[in-house]
């Protein structure tokens, strides 16, 4: 609800439950609703606008600041009146006129949006008044919740560990989380939740944002000692990164809001349908992707094996990952020079590609084309598209994986890569990119290199629709909605490792729909980690996302095979149910195992994963509580094997395991539960719940 009455500065007056019909009533409560004056305050109520500054005596973060270009910050406080607001079904238009001790500044656009599925979208944008021009320094989306939403959840991580959850309660002052890494980074916040006390995935009522934007942002929550609560969102600008000329826009990165009086399953009940009405359209093949199979072990008699082997086990995509390039013989040479390596591949990837279509699945390719390293002939012959090479006088930033960012600013090295790329995808048949990034930016603006890359990805989606594209940063470190609205995938994290996995995969959920979140069965023991897990385990991790497999199976033995095999098809056997079911997790009482599934939208069938982590704390661990399904509806509910049955330390299995399956209402299945097999440490019990009725 947005009380813009008058031609003051609107101000947000609630989002959350739904109120119904707005009846006169409810217009004069929010006319009456005013806060009184407190004792050493400003002396009228202060509640804060949608632009809250200190010209209407608001002391906490500012959410615009800016100054004419030459003149330094404003004397007196920026006054700020609108001018016009338009609505329509679902969006409300403001118009805001900012004027500083000199005259007109700013005009501020501020767009609120109420999706379908229920989702917030808040889009700003600046045009310069002042004939000067203007520094923009911040533009920001600030969200006032209220004092009930007193604990905080966001998240932080590291490479191959992404999306770490960390919690505690609101305290007064501001909870900043600024991300100067040219991506959102492993430790991004991700998902900034706000919620009341002890709020769970199935409880409590929680207020969420994410910022749509894969350059540098600050995020966080500020609490006031003033009662005033609020949650906030900006690009993060460097002085002098964004100065427009006269009558020169700027737009700001979506911000993204979500409420739910269920818990966080609430939240992504709409976030998921939210998002993928965002990403372009595609469909989910099985994939076999190289790279921890081979490595920078490229040659042709090596890879038509894998080739083999991934056609026999029903493999729908085979992606040819880092290593197929001119010079690229390790991660320290090459980068930028996006042709086939003469050497090694002397007729280029024709026999390959040719090889894998004959075999009815899609061909991909690695790239990366944001970044080029220091050893290329690209960097020898245009040094100077390199953000390393700054200015004589000031320090260049070291490489990192040893690269260094590709200026794509520079409108020669941008249609350089268009043209480049487009060539591989006109001369083979590749229907698949998967696009890493392996470094933060530290030189540069990251606001004008991310609108390149974006606009880069969209011209050549424009020109290639039919070749889906992967996003991967490191793994997860470029995992958001400014990304999700032009690709297809998200690699989810780098490591394979499936104990980490389920960590990782059920936060990165919260968000993102499964399908979107790519999950590999790795080899026997992880690569990164050096863990060995059950075949089953691994194969029960991968399935619930984007599933594929990152192991050589051509080592694997008849039995390995056979298990993959079928576990290919169970993938596209659950297909429909993993691209359109409902997320459902459960709060369970210790942290040594996990609950979660998906459930169809109608109802009609789950998919269940009971999920062990560590050696349970209890002799006989408690039932296993599956809610979401239709309480009045039987369901037939049966252990569904992927490399075996899960280890079990016990004598004898539940009585329901041992017949093979029970009939069961989705109410009972919800309130008292199953009995379950008592679960050695990293295993997964699957079971489908099909309804009868």
């Amino acid at each position: 609800m947005l009380d813009a009455r008058g031609t003051a500065v609107p101000r947000l007056a609630h989002w959350g439950h739904d109120l119904g019909d707005v009846e006169p009533t409810m217009l004069e409560l929010v006319a009456a609703a005013l806060p009184a004056v407190a004792p050493s305050s400003p002396d009228l109520p202060l509640v804060p606008s949608i632009l809250a500054g200190p010209a209407e005596g608001w002391s906490g973060f500012p959410a615009l600041i800016a100054h004419r270009v030459g003149a330094g910050p404003a004397r007196l406080p920026m006054r700020i009146h609108r001018t016009g607001l338009t609505a329509d079904e679902g969006s409300i238009a403001v118009e805001l006129l900012v004027h500083d001790d000199h005259g007109p500044l700013l005009t501020v656009g501020w767009t609120v949006r109420l999706s379908p599925e229920g989702v917030v979208v808040i889009a700003m944008d600046a045009r310069a008044e002042a004939p000067e021009g203007v520094d923009l320094h911040r533009l920001a989306a600030t969200l006032p919740v209220p004092a009930r939403a007193s604990d905080l959840l966001d998240f932080s991580g590291l490479w191959a560990g992404e999306r770490r959850p960390q919690r505690g309660t609101v305290r007064d002052g501001l909870h900043l989380r600024d991300q100067r890494r040219g991506r959102p980074g492993h430790d991004a916040p991700f998902l900034t939740v706000l919620g009341t006390p002890g709020f769970g995935f199935r409880t409590g009522e929680v207020w969420a944002l994410h910022h749509a934007w894969s350059g540098n942002s600050t995020t966080g929550v500020e609490s006031l000692p003033t009662g005033h609560r609020r949650l906030l969102a900006a690009e993060l600008l460097d002085p002098a990164e964004i100065v427009l000329a006269a009558g020169e826009t700027y737009t700001a990165p979506e911000t993204v809001l979500a409420w739910s009086n269920t818990g966080l399953d609430g939240l992504s009940d709409r976030l998921h349908p939210f998002v993928r009405a965002l990403t372009p359209p595609t469909h989910r093949p099985v994939v076999l992707n190289t790279w921890e199979a081979v490595y920078f072990d490229h040659a042709l008699e090596s890879l038509m094996p894998l080739v083999d082997a991934a056609a026999d086990l029903g493999i729908e995509r085979f992606v040819l990952d880092d290593g197929w390039f001119a010079g690229r013989t390790d991660d320290r040479r090459a980068l930028g020079d996006w042709t086939v390596d003469p050497e090694r591949w002397p007729s280029g990837l024709h026999p390959l590609a040719n090889a894998v279509v004959a075999r009815g699945m899609e061909f991909g390719l690695w790239v990366e084309p944001e970044m080029v390293s220091p050893d290329s002939r690209l960097a020898r012959e245009h040094p100077e598209w390199m953000l390393a090479e700054a200015a004589p006088d000031r320090q260049h930033p070291p490489t990192w994986r040893f690269q260094h960012t590709l200026d794509l600013t520079v409108d020669a090295a941008r249609a350089h890569l268009l043209e480049t790329l487009s060539a591989l995808l006109t001369e083979y048949p590749i229907a698949f990119l998967k696009w890493d990034h392996n470094r933060d930016q530290h030189a540069g603006t990251a606001a004008a290199h991310t609108r390149a890359v974006y606009a880069l990805i969209d011209d050549l989606r424009a020109r290639f629709p039919h070749v889906a594209i992967e996003s991967c940063a490191s793994g997860g470190a470029r995992v958001d909605l400014g990304m999700a609205a032009r690709v297809h995938r998200f690699w989810t994290s780098d490591t394979n490792d499936a104990l980490d996995r389920q960590r990782i995969q059920r936060y990165s959920g919260l968000l993102m729909p499964p399908e979107l979140l790519g999950g590999h069965v790795g080899a026997p023991r992880a690569h990164i980690t050096g863990r060995t897990h059950d075949l089953s385990f691994r194969l029960a991790t991968a399935l619930f996302g984007s599933a594929g497999i990152e192991w050589n199976v051509t080592t694997a033995d008849a039995a390995q095979l056979d298990a993959l095999r079928d576990w290919v098809a169970t993938v596209k056997l659950v297909r429909p149910l993993l691209t359109t079911g409902r997320t459902v997790r459960t709060d369970e009482p210790g942290d040594d195992r996990y609950v979660h599934g998906l459930v169809a939208p109608d109802g009609s069938e789950a998919l269940i994963a009971l999920v062990t982590l560590a050696t349970a704390s209890v002799a006989v661990p408690p039932p296993l509580r599956f809610p979401g399904l239709d309480p009045d509806r039987r369901y037939r509910v049966e252990p569904l094997t992927v490399g075996g049955p899960p280890h079990a330390v016990q004598d004898a299995p539940p009585a329901w395991i041992a017949d093979g399956g029970i009939t069961v209402t989705g109410r009972l299945l919800a309130d008292l539960g199953l009995h379950v097999p008592l679960l050695a440490p990293e295993q997964a019990l699957l079971l489908r719940a099909i309804a009868l009725d």
